[in-house]
């Protein structure tokens, strides 16, 4: 398959450490947040938003620290409020992402506030992170929620005082692929600030939205490993990355060989578990157990996997799963990998153990092909005699 040429470019925000660590009962502590910014710089992560300074003197050491020792840009949030502009400012971050509310629903039942005193705050915070020197990211936050005209009225006083970046958030998570599009498209036409895209995945649409922000002409998405954040999540930074490096041929300038070792990190620091299905990262993702499936992996790998994405290039593992739905294939290349030489009948046998093992819902080990093997009567290679000592 070719890639397809509707994304020229494409950064890469990584909000991990904020949103993803807002994810419901997880915490990052310090030494956390130093050990995954140091990986996600390593990899060449264009923007790491690393807390919310103000939040406590614990946030705004660690963000200070990341500012301090990755090359990264180093993003810190903040409300329109002074002393969390202060704050992230004092933290030493190259860029202050302020935010505000601009549905009503949230103007008037989280803010308590006005239309007229949004605009006031978010101009006021653009102004004074203009004047510290530090590059400044707007959010009207709930975005994809709030009313068009007023939208278009904030983007535009905010533009009027040299903000660098927009920041469109689909804070609930309620955008389609092609209303979210035509959202950056109107977004553009009334800012000449850079835009950046900010996506939840309450119904699985967030990698997908984030896509869709790109081909509408973003500049940069907002992702989180594993998709940790809010409520459903972030879109994922590992699926994000490999769609637009494999799917759209965009240099993302990312290593992404060292995705698999990332999202173990990040599963380890923040205690969510990754699905076993989930693409890219799960332990699924590149697992092979149906007979007409594994014989056809064995074969050629671009058979029954995407083909412009391998294991081997975001550090992961092809596996062979035994189970109920094995085929002959498979076992043969499994027997051997364990240093076992089989006739083909002998593989009809040890096939027809493994499928019955499976089938009353047990995992087939390598111990237990190991056993089956031997009790098929299968000759050993000299490896496998080494190793049991034969």
């Amino acid at each position: 398959m070719s890639a397809t040429d509707e994304i020229d470019d494409a950064r890469i925000f990584d909000t991990t450490l904020r949103d993803g660590e807002q994810s419901p009962r997880t915490s990052f502590s310090y030494d956390d947040k130093r050990e995954i910014a140091a990986v996600l710089d390593e990899m060449g992560t264009h923007v790491i938003e690393a807390g919310f300074p103000v939040n406590s003197d614990a946030e705004f050491e660690a963000v200070s620290d990341v500012a301090e020792h990755t090359d990264a840009t180093t993003c810190g949030l903040a409300r329109v409020v002074e002393a969390d502009v202060e704050a992230a400012l004092d933290a030493g971050v190259e860029m202050v992402h302020v935010f505000v509310s601009t549905s009503d629903v949230q103007i008037e039942d989280s803010m308590h506030a006005t239309r007229e005193e949004v605009i006031e705050r978010a101009v006021e915070s653009v102004e004074r992170v203009n004047e510290a020197g530090a590059e400044v990211m707007f959010s009207p936050m709930d975005a994809t929620r709030t009313d068009e005209a007023f939208l278009v009225e904030v983007l535009e006083a905010v533009d009027a005082v040299d903000v660098d970046w927009i920041n469109v958030p689909d804070t609930c998570g309620v955008a389609t692929p092609g209303r979210f599009g035509d959202l950056i498209g109107t977004v553009h036409e009334h800012t000449d600030a850079r835009v950046d895209v900010h996506t939840h995945d309450d119904f699985g649409m967030a990698t997908a939205n984030a896509i869709a922000g790109y081909e509408a002409g973003a500049d940069q998405a907002q992702v989180s490993v594993n998709s940790i954040g809010e409520r459903a999540g972030n879109a994922a930074y590992e699926e994000v990355v490999m769609a637009l490096e494999s799917v759209y041929d965009v240099d993302t300038a990312v290593e992404t060989t060292r995705i698999a070792e990332l999202s173990k990190l990040v599963e380890r620091r923040s205690d969510v578990p990754v699905p076993g299905n989930k693409p890219v990262v799960g332990n699924n993702a590149f697992a092979h157990e149906s007979g007409i499936h594994a014989a056809g992996v064995i074969e050629n790998s671009d058979t029954f996997e995407p083909g412009v994405m391998t294991p081997e290039m975001v550090g992961g593992e092809r596996e062979l799963v035994l189970g109920k739905h094995t085929g002959t294939h498979s076992v043969r290349e499994r027997l051997r990998e364990v240093g076992f030489d089989p006739t083909d009948a002998e593989v009809r046998e040890v096939a027809s153990r493994v499928k019955e093992f499976g089938a009353d819902g047990r995992r087939v080990t390598v111990e237990d092909l190991r056993r089956f093997a031997r009790e098929a009567g299968v000759d050993r290679t000299d490896v496998e005699r080494e190793e049991v000592g034969a």
